[in-house]
């Protein structure tokens, strides 16, 4: 299962969802931004590619529908309710994402 995580500018949130989840066996894992400044900006190429999109929060989710409405029509967006309160790597936020995602994938 591809799944692309996504924060608004892919420093923190998302990266850390990348690296706690790149080594399960069953997922091929990505990040991105939805700002323009973002280290790694959100491309329709990133959305093309995930078969499930996991959002930090509901605003991600609103720009990603307002912007791809047509490449996301038949694709799974789960919002992770993470609030942007961490730093990269930190371990609560180490410890949210291995729980929500795993609740949220089913995993």
């Amino acid at each position: 299962m591809n799944v692309l995580f996504v924060c608004s500018r892919n420093q923190w949130r998302s990266p850390t969802a990348e690296q706690v989840w790149r080594r399960h066996p069953e997922l091929s894992v990505k990040s991105a931004g939805t700002s323009r400044n973002a280290r790694k900006p959100l491309t329709p190429a990133l959305l093309q590619w995930a078969d499930v999109i996991c959002v930090m929060e509901q605003k991600h989710k609103n720009r990603i529908v307002a912007e791809y409405q047509r490449l996301i029509e038949h694709k799974t967006i789960h919002v992770l309710d993470i609030p942007d309160d961490y730093k990269y790597m930190d371990p609560e936020l180490v410890r949210l994402l291995e729980e929500v995602v795993a609740h949220r994938l089913g995993l």
